[in-house]
Formats: C-alpha cells, sequence, structure tokens
C-alpha cells in the first residue's frame, strides 16, 4: 500500500491550487465542500472558476505563494513548473498533490462517495483512475440517498444509548441489529415514528428483551432481464432474512440476496399453487412478525396482476411495516424488448391492461370497451384464452387484420416475439408449442416490431402459413 487512506479536516486551512482550468475546476469543488480557504493562482481561468466564490489571482505563480499553505493542488500542463513547485512544497513539509503525476505527489485525491458527512473513498494509487472512477460508480449505486441522515440520527442517539446499555458488547449488539433493521428504511423515509420506534428498541435491549423489529418488502422484480431491476429492489432484497419468490422471477434475481437468507419457492402455474394465496399471506405475516426482514419477489409489478394489495392488507391490519418498491411492469418491458411502442402519435394514444384469466373457458371481460382502434390492447396471462380473445375481439368490432404480437419469455435470452393479426396469431401457438409466460399485445402498434426490434428471434404468421 503505497498511500493510506486518512481523512483532513480543511476547514478555513489554507489550500493553494495553482492552475484555473477544468481539471482545477473539480479540486475546487471538493475543496470548497470541505470549507477550505482557498486562493488560486493562475495564468488564465476557467469562467466556471472565475464564478467560484475564492481568492482568484491572475498571474504567474512564485515560491513565496507556498508559505503559510496546508495544502498545495498543482493542475497545470508546464511539467517543469509542476515539478519545481513540489520539490518545494516537500521540502517545507506541505502536504502537495499535483493532478495526474502521483510519482511527485505526496497526497492524492482518491474517488470519493459522498452521502453529507458519510465519505467512501477509492484509490488505486494513482495507477488506474479510470477503474477506479468504475468502480465508484458501481457503490454509488448501491449507497442510499439519505445514508448522511441516517448517520446523524444515530449520531444523536449514542449518549442515550451508552447510558441504557452498559457493556460494550450489549452496546455492539445494539448498534449491528438497529443498524440492519427496518428504522434505516424509516429514516429515508422522513418518518415521524422514527424517534418513538428506536426508543422502543432500545428499551427492549436494555431489559433484555431483545426485540429485533421484522418488516415486509413487497418487491417488483421485474419482467426478466435482471438488470432491469431498480437500485432500491437491489438494496433491500440483500437485506433480507427470508425471501418469498414466485414462478416468474429470474433465479439469478433471487441469488442476489444475502447468501445466509432462508429462501422459500411459492410460486404458481395456471391449476398448480404451491401455496394458496392465502396460505402466502399467513406466511408473510409470520415471518415478519417473528422479528424477520421479508421479501417478498413478484415478477414484473407487485402492483399491476400481481395480487400485491392482498399479501399487505395483514400487515396493514396488524400494524407491520412494509415497503412496496414497484418494478418495470411486464407490458413496458416486453414491449420495449420487442420494439414495440404501447403508444405512439400516428397508431395508439392509449393503453389498457387486461387480464386474460379464463372463467367457465371464456374470458371474463366487456369487450364492447375494447374497440377503440387507437387504443393498445395488452393482455396478461392470455395464453390459454387467446383464440376466445381473438374471436370476442372480432366478434365485437375489431377489425380481424388488427396486428397481434405474441412476447414469449420477454428480455430474457430466450425471448421471441411471434407477430399475426387476430385472425392468424393462433395458428402460432399449436405450431411453434408457444408456452407461458407469454405477453399478448393487439394493436396498430404491433406493426412498428420489424422496423424497431433490436434483440430477440422473431416469427411472422405469414412466413409460416
Amino acid at each position: 500500500m503505497n498511500y493510506l487512506p486518512l481523512s483532513l479536516n480543511l476547514a478555513d486551512r489554507d489550500v493553494l491550487v495553482v492552475g484555473a482550468g477544468e481539471v482545477a475546476l473539480r479540486k475546487l469543488k471538493w475543496l470548497l465542500k470541505a470549507k477550505a480557504a482557498v486562493r488560486v493562482i493562475a495564468l488564465d481561468a476557467d469562467p466556471r472558476v472565475e464564478a467560484l466564490s475564492l481568492n482568484l489571482s491572475l498571474r504567474a505563480v512564485a515560491l513565496d505563494d507556498l508559505s503559510g499553505a496546508y495544502l498545495v493542488v498543482i493542475a497545470t500542463e508546464d511539467t517543469a513548473l509542476n515539478k519545481m513547485l513540489a520539490e518545494a512544497c516537500s521540502k517545507q513539509n506541505i502536504l502537495v498533490n499535483v493532478v495526474d503525476q502521483p510519482a511527485i505527489s505526496t497526497v492524492i485525491f482518491p474517488a470519493i462517495i459522498e452521502r453529507d458527512e458519510f465519505t467512501i473513498a477509492l484509490s488505486s494509487a494513482g495507477d488506474a483512475p479510470v477503474l477506479t472512477r468504475y468502480w465508484r460508480r458501481k457503490l454509488d449505486a448501491y449507497i442510499p440517498a439519505e445514508l448522511g441522515k441516517w448517520g446523524r440520527f444515530l449520531g444523536r442517539q449514542r449518549d442515550k444509548v451508552k447510558m441504557l446499555l452498559g457493556s460494550v458488547d450489549q452496546r455492539r449488539s445494539f448498534w449491528e441489529d438497529t443498524i440492519e433493521s427496518e428504522l434505516a428504511e424509516l429514516c429515508y423515509q422522513g418518518s415521524d415514528e422514527l424517534q418513538d420506534r428506536f426508543d422502543r428498541n432500545l428499551e427492549a435491549y436494555a431489559s433484555d428483551d431483545g426485540l429485533k423489529m421484522g418488516a415486509v418488502y413487497l418487491i417488483g422484480a421485474g419482467p426478466g432481464d435482471p438488470e432491469l431491476l431498480t437500485f432500491k429492489a437491489i438494496r433491500l432484497l440483500q437485506r433480507a432474512d427470508v425471501v418469498l419468490y414466485d414462478r416468474l422471477v429470474d433465479p439469478r434475481i433471487v441469488d442476489m440476496a444475502r447468501r445466509d437468507a432462508e429462501f422459500i419457492y411459492v410460486g404458481k402455474r395456471a391449476s398448480n399453487h404451491t401455496l394458496s394465496q392465502d396460505e402466502i399471506n399467513d406466511l408473510i405475516y409470520r415471518e415478519a412478525t417473528n422479528g424477520r426482514i421479508v421479501a417478498r419477489l413478484k415478477g414484473g409489478d407487485p402492483f399491476i396482476f400481481g395480487r400485491g394489495a392482498e399479501e399487505l392488507e395483514l400487515l396493514v391490519e396488524q400494524k407491520i411495516p412494509f415497503q412496496v418498491v414497484p418494478g418495470i411492469t411486464a407490458a413496458s418491458g416486453c414491449a420495449s424488448y420487442a420494439g414495440i411502442p404501447l403508444t405512439h402519435r400516428d397508431h395508439a394514444q392509449s393503453v389498457r391492461f387486461v387480464t386474460g384469466h379464463l372463467k367457465d373457458g371464456s374470458p371474463e371481460l366487456d369487450f364492447s370497451s375494447l374497440q377503440d382502434s387507437r387504443q393498445t390492447l395488452v393482455f396478461y396471462m392470455g395464453l390459454l384464452s387467446l383464440n376466445a380473445i381473438c374471436q370476442k375481439l372480432i366478434g365485437t368490432g375489431r377489425n380481424p387484420q388488427t396486428p397481434v404480437a405474441l412476447i414469449e419469455r420477454g428480455t430474457t435470452e430466450n425471448e421471441c416475439v411471434y407477430t399475426g393479426t387476430l385472425e392468424t396469431i393462433h395458428s402460432l401457438v399449436s405450431e411453434h408449442q408457444v408456452k407461458a409466460p407469454t405477453l399478448i399485445i393487439v394493436g396498430d402498434v404491433v406493426g412498428l416490431h420489424q422496423t424497431l426490434k433490436w434483440r430477440g428471434k422473431s416469427v411472422n404468421a405469414k412466413e409460416t402459413l
């Protein structure tokens, strides 16, 4: 390790920056955030530097300018000048950073992830700055935006915790459980219940009850592609003690959870349910009341044909904390991957999501309300009733030549798009053994598929008849 990471308190300290171009500007922004007393000397300055509130001198730098400086940042293209100033700083025991020249620097600027007072610094000792920035972006995506607020709240509780919990081990256990608890999410949300819930937890620890708060995260896992998962979904999934997941959730998404979590499959197929809906509801409630963090993973979006609301009703009644994390619903994800815009100024001014479930062998829908040719229809779970849906639409006025798309396993590497019309599309199902999960899109926008498709396999009914 060539550089020891340290955090410098630069508030009101004299920091000299030599150079005032774009590179210097990036350093200046961090120095001003650190409340340093910054002075800049340069022959000329970027207008953005001139706009900053600092001491700017447009002239050549001299060795005397180093006097009194705690830190010197050199950001010029004059190699000889940079070296001379760096050597002078070293002789006077002044910290010096020469931008992009770590060999003659005594300090370097790391890549920084900032959440108010909570900061993370990454460094490759100047060897691979692009790699360092890459990992900063990766980590930045996983760290809550309100982490600084959570840190400040915990800081305000330290004296209270120390007073009530006498032993170091007891305090450590309490802090570890608290940091991993639902309290963090309450803080991120700005909940008024945070202080009261924290105090109750602390009192339980002080009386040896060891109360740990349970919670439920209802997470939309999207239509298939793991990269469509939201940052928040990943973060909450990795906090869960137990993960309940559906059949349509990609295994790679399930694998994003903690390795030591308990995994329970609660998937459903037509006429084949691992658990009934009531049993799933009870299981979620039971795990949460046992103090566990429950991640309920549902394909697509939990509030669009996902029965998400049903699974929350008991939690609301019993006052168990929960969050709902929306997912990219199948209609949006599958249509986008297939190159089918659900709305288009020339073809469709509205879109309607419809469930295609059968009841007594027939879709239970008001088909007379689905006749607007300038409205795109998206049928979920309608593959088994496809022929009945097409015949009903034709029978109540839709043009038999209306384009139709079947998107099988949409957004996955095995995606296949079958296109035809209300008259012809059903022939493809048996011919190609199309299987669920398959989304049905009806409307003129389907005609744009051949132009806008950008991935996957495509089959047209006209080519197979």
